[in-house]
């Protein structure tokens, strides 16, 4: 193939030019022309030939991947999730009809799952330690179980506020934070909840122990009988003591904690009539310091079994542990403060009638109930020490004594 400047091959045969622009010189652009000779003129057909081969080809190609897409999408998928507590489920379907070579897609609507619904939101206001075994622990253990039953519960805790002015703070910001449920787990709340209830009527509020809602319509109350627990290990107290004589450290004279002491010291009375019980109240639930100054007195007198109730009695636990006394726990199993000497607990299950205020609050009844705690609703349990060796003659006794407080033969009130 050869190319002549002038429009002509080297045979004199003109052809059509073939235009392209070139650069001459410096700043001057002007058009050349080219031709194609013969030789190159009977090349075509072939390659026009090729190309079509070339374009049949990759038509196929692409004609054989949209069947095997068609395959793919003629079947419906269906996906479900599901999450226990707030469960959602959504599904999405995809469907191919191939008819006569023409393909129509149709997608089914896909729901949009519920939004998860808001959880029951309860806040704790308590004078000691979350972890006191005592009466805090009490409550807390109980709201927890009552959450893992609920599923969509919401716990926040306040603990350690003894003075009363803290508490009141706390109580409030809970209420204005728009908890459901406030609790002021503390009988010396009471006075500060008479006044926050009223400013949030639709907010629930439970205090205790006591046996007062104050007239409230979104006020709870709830309280322990005690002293069915305090006269059953006041019976084995009494069957224990070897000097006749038993002690009781007290924190403040009231609530459950007066219920305890009364009930304990009726159950050694009734075990041994001619008992000596020495009977001390501190003036306070969380001076630890003071319970162990009483538990020392109590053992100067001759009392060889003592007991107490209340946050601050981890200070008589450990005197009665470096003296070897045997001691009675209320409240909250006390085993693992002293396993050598405790001997039982009374445990608080407030879980018993937790579950009934939740449900009501939950139907819009947010108050105006006073709640307790037994041995007939199980809100109240013996729980023994395995590790102690208490005499089956002994456990009898306490059992017959159990039984005796459900019949109603046995008064555990003065």
């Amino acid at each position: 193939m050869r190319f002549s400047r002038f429009g002509r091959d080297v045979d004199g045969a003109y052809h059509p030019p073939v235009t392209r622009f070139a650069e001459r010189k410096p700043g001057t652009r002007v058009r050349e022309e080219y031709h194609v000779n013969d030789n190159m003129r009977k090349w075509l057909p072939w390659i026009a030939v090729a190309a079509g081969a070339v374009l049949l080809i990759v038509v196929i190609v692409i004609l054989t991947n949209d069947d095997d897409s068609d395959d793919g999408e003629e079947a419906a998928t269906t996906t479900t999730t599901t999450t226990e507590a707030t469960t959602t489920t959504s599904e999405a379907e995809t469907t191919t009809t191939t008819d006569g070579g023409e393909s129509t897609t149709t997608a089914a609507t896909t729901t949009e799952p519920p939004a998860p619904e808001e959880p029951f939101r309860v806040a704790i206001v308590a004078p000691s330690a979350l972890n006191d075994l005592a009466f805090t622990q009490s409550m807390v253990d109980a709201v927890n179980a009552v959450a893992a039953a609920h599923g969509n519960m919401e716990v926040a805790i306040t603990d350690g506020t003894f003075v009363v002015e803290d508490a009141a703070i706390a109580i409030r910001g809970y209420a204005e934070d728009g908890y459901d449920l406030v609790i002021a787990h503390g009988s010396q709340y009471g006075g500060s909840l008479q006044e926050i209830a009223p400013d949030f009527p639709d907010t629930a509020f439970a205090w205790g122990t006591a046996a007062d809602t104050f007239g409230l319509a979104n006020v709870y109350s709830y309280e322990a009988a005690s002293d069915e627990g305090g006269y059953v290990m006041g019976v084995v107290g009494g069957a224990l003591t070897t000097t006749n004589t038993v002690g009781i450290v007290g924190p403040i004279e009231v609530g459950d904690a007066k219920l305890y002491v009364d009930g304990y010291a009726l159950g050694v009375v009734a075990e041994q009539p001619d008992a000596n019980v020495l009977i001390t109240y501190t003036g306070s639930f969380s001076d630890v310091a003071l319970a162990a100054e009483t538990a020392n007195a109590h053992i100067s007198q001759g009392a060889d079994v003592l007991t107490g109730t209340a946050q601050m009695v981890v200070g008589a636990v450990g005197v009665a542990d470096t003296e070897g006394v045997p001691w009675f726990g209320t409240q909250s199993n006390q085993t693992s403060l002293a396993p050598d000497i405790v001997v039982a607990s009374q445990v608080y299950h407030w879980e018993v009638i937790l579950g009934d205020m939740i449900d009501n609050i939950e139907r819009g009844t947010l108050g105006g109930e006073i709640y307790a705690i037994d041995f007939e609703n199980d809100g109240l349990v013996i729980e023994y020490n395995e590790d102690f060796d208490l005499a089956d003659d002994i456990k009898a006794k306490a059992d017959a004594a159990v039984e005796g407080i459900n019949d109603g033969s046995i008064v555990t009130r003065p």
